[in-house]
């Protein structure tokens, strides 16, 4: 079994950071990944990486401003945020799967999610 833990959500201005973690206990799957969903719109996968060679994705809409990585304990998935925007306002899953979620748009683990307020 595996469990995704988010932590770092939170209020920030138009243009502000914040970085969110995801600690994962249990057996280490081959992809982690960051979706975003906000009222009345679709879920979205924001960004990806694998474990086998750290390579990232990104959508489209955060490119250059999110970047992925996992933490020095190898556990921990890591989403720095900058030039955030009202638009990135939504709760953001952290989730986990054998295959890449920013491919497929599915994964088969999930965690409780953690809100992110852009907002002046």
């Amino acid at each position: 079994q595996v469990q995704l833990v988010e932590s770092g959500g939170g209020l920030v201005q138009p243009g502000g950071s914040l970085r969110l973690s995801c600690a994962a206990s249990g057996f280490t799957l081959d992809y982690y990944a960051w979706f975003r969903q906000a009222p009345e719109k679709e879920r979205e996968a924001v960004s990806c990486i694998s474990t086998r060679d750290d390579s990232t994705y990104y959508a489209d809409s955060v490119k250059g401003r999110f970047t992925i990585s996992r933490g020095n304990a190898k556990n921990t998935v890591n989403l720095q945020m900058n030039s955030l925007k009202p638009e990135d306002t939504a709760v953001y899953y952290c989730a986990a799967d054998s295959l890449n979620p920013c491919e497929s748009d599915y994964a088969e683990y999930w965690g409780q999610g953690t809100q992110v307020t852009v907002s002046s």
